[in-house]
């Protein structure tokens, strides 16, 4: 009898299951209802694929983007695995013809959006079928409490549980917090949940803080530049500095591509496609792109605008690294980008009180971390309910620049503030108090009478530029709260005590590097030049099936390869992530380039 360590092997090439696929595996087999919860990378399409490959019956995927089943398909094509789905993006000939395929037996595994399960004569269509198996992909989406609800996900739900077949039911996320996890047993009637745990040993998460938005496009340039072979995403908070870094990358000469609602569903197709064939050495984009993208050979993940969530940033950054190797993310921060994170709170469709105190909620959470000096990895693992000992390579726990006092210097901003609004009630933006404390009130505030504060003038010696970068640390490291529809500053609980002289400010100064270090990709040491020989042949492949390099071989097996150098199609099948297929169909070309190599 096969059994799922025999399809680990034949299909996938790896002799052992990463944490926690064997256990959903089993739990799913054994006809127990599901929740996986896996780190984004963590092998979670492999959980259900290989039920689906033992199960006699069909496997149907509820999955929300379409960008997201065609990257799927095509991954279980390219490893032998029968699959295809069914979305708007086919017309009404290839839907009929793709239905019938399924009805005989043609598919294991099919993948549909859930506004797919509301079309009445679908849902007749999937009743026909011997349906043993339902996933729900991206869960998270299920949850009020997740950071990306979707109601015709909860339409999809009760349409599933009243299928007359009555397939089992398992569902998957990379992000939920204890309580999205609550929810989604509560709604689908977990049976059993598998937490492997949200850890990224491979990922390094670094966060940079204070710099104003020509730093952030110096830094991001100069991180590029100095990263010439390695492959990188660019999230900016809007369309216009999409375009703006775009613009600057594409006159400093680098190959990037773009991606943001804006642009036509032809030239965003366009982008994705450039940037998963490995067109583009960049891409640059809001956080619409990358929901959908298993492209496992991603270096490095670069935030020139904070996000409003922390399971935002954590699925985003988690696209960094898929194959194993080490990868970082950087978080260029400052107080501004709350400011825009509000003021899409603000504009949001949903304006309820509920909604609204949800989203500054999860705001301050994400500004916490960003403030944060504890282990960044160990914060975010404690934001889902879990511990871990410090990861020993984020930029907090590889900071090793003085720290200096400057305690006094932040009781006079704080003290500033606590006399404007004494003698003027309200709160008030950072630009009004630099102005005051700097000494230059401008006329058409006089009327205030800040001028005659004793506070008034008192930091004149700071240029505007460093006192506007104190004034953002202070916020980035929770002694000052913004809020308020013109942002004002007000003094936290941790801000009086040093008022009161009862906690000290220290801060490590602020630098933007001109040089930076290399990532933490190690593929040169290990590959060297057989590595980029074995590249060129995968890029060979990749173009004559026209899919993606990283689904003929990821970076990690091709390394894997190098390292190895087999001598005959027997060895290469012992090398990890080489399946009999992928064996049959790439093999002898690969064995060549080692063979010529080696001579």
């Amino acid at each position: 009898m096969t059994t799922a360590h025999d399809i680990l092997k034949s299909i996938y090439g790896y002799e052992s299951f990463r944490d926690g696929q064997e256990a959903i595996i089993n739990s799913v087999l054994s006809g127990k209802r599901t929740l996986g919860i896996m780190p984004t990378g963590g092998g979670k399409s492999l959980t259900y694929q290989i039920p689906a490959i033992l199960s006699e019956g069909l496997t149907m995927v509820v999955s929300p983007l379409i960008s997201l089943m065609k990257n799927q398909v095509d991954e279980l094509v390219a490893a032998g695995v029968s699959a295809t789905m069914i979305n708007s993006s086919l017309d009404f000939e290839d839907i009929k013809n793709r239905t019938y395929d399924i009805k005989q037996g043609v598919y294991q595994i099919f993948f549909v959006a859930p506004e797919r399960l509301e079309d009445a004569y679908f849902y007749n269509f999937i009743q026909s079928l011997n349906l043993s198996l339902v996933v729900i992909d991206e869960v998270h989406v299920l949850s009020q409490w997740g950071h990306d609800f979707r109601p015709a996900y909860l339409r999809a739900v009760d349409l599933i549980e009243g299928l007359s077949n009555h397939p089992n039911v398992m569902a998957l996320t990379a992000t939920a917090t204890e309580k999205v996890q609550a929810d989604l047993v509560r709604i689908l009637n977990i049976e059993e949940t598998i937490v492997t745990g949200f850890a990224r040993a491979n990922l390094a998460i670094k966060i940079e803080k204070g710099l104003t938005d020509a730093e952030k496009r110096k830094y991001v340039r100069s991180y590029v530049k100095n990263h010439p072979a390695d492959v990188g995403i660019i999230y900016a908070g809007t369309r216009k500095k999409v375009d703006e870094v775009w613009e600057l990358l594409q006159q400093s000469g680098v190959s990037a591509g773009r991606y943001h609602a804006g642009m036509s569903d032809e030239d965003r197709e366009s982008a994705q496609n450039g940037f998963l064939y490995d067109d583009f050495q960049v891409i640059v984009a809001t956080n619409a792109f990358g929901m959908g993208i298993n492209k496992t050979n991603v270096r490095y993940v670069l935030h020139l605008t904070m996000p409003g969530a922390i399971e935002a940033y954590y699925q985003e950054i988690g696209r960094a690294g898929r194959d194993g190797l080490p990868s970082e993310s950087v978080l260029l921060y400052s107080a501004r980008d709350i400011q825009l994170q509000r003021f899409f709170i603000d504009m949001a469709d949903n304006q309820d009180a509920a909604y609204r105190h949800k989203e500054l909620a999860k705001l301050q959470e994400m500004t916490a971390f960003a403030s944060t000096q504890m282990c960044l990895q160990r914060y975010i693992i404690q934001y889902f309910g879990e511990e871990m000992a410090d990861c020993g390579i984020c930029s907090n726990c590889t900071d090793d620049r003085e720290l200096i006092d400057v305690t006094v210097d932040a009781q006079k901003v704080l003290s500033n503030i606590v006399r404007m609004s004494q003698l003027r009630e309200g709160s008030y933006s950072r630009t009004q108090v630099v102005n005051v404390l700097r000494g230059k009130l401008p006329e058409k505030m006089l009327w205030t009478g800040f001028d005659t504060l004793s506070t008034y003038g008192l930091m004149a010696d700071w240029s505007i530029k460093k006192l506007n970068s104190f004034v953002d640390y202070l916020v980035a490291d929770g002694y000052l709260d913004v809020a308020g529809e013109y942002n004002g500053l007000s003094i936290s609980e941790k801000g009086v005590q040093v008022l009161k002289g009862e906690q000290m400010v220290t801060m490590r100064e602020i630098k933007v590097k001109e040089t930076l270090e290399k990532s933490r990709s190690t593929k040169r040491e290990v590959g060297g030049e057989l590595f980029e020989l074995l590249r060129k042949q995968r890029t060979v492949f990749a173009k004559e099936l026209a899919i993606p390099p990283f689904m003929v071989f990821s970076d990690q097996v091709l390394m894997n390869l190098a390292d190895a150098k087999p001598l005959s199609l027997t060895d290469m099948l012992n090398v990890s992530g080489i399946g009999e297929k992928k064996a049959d169909q790439f093999g002898q070309a690969f064995l060549k380039v080692i063979q010529d190599y080696a001579s």
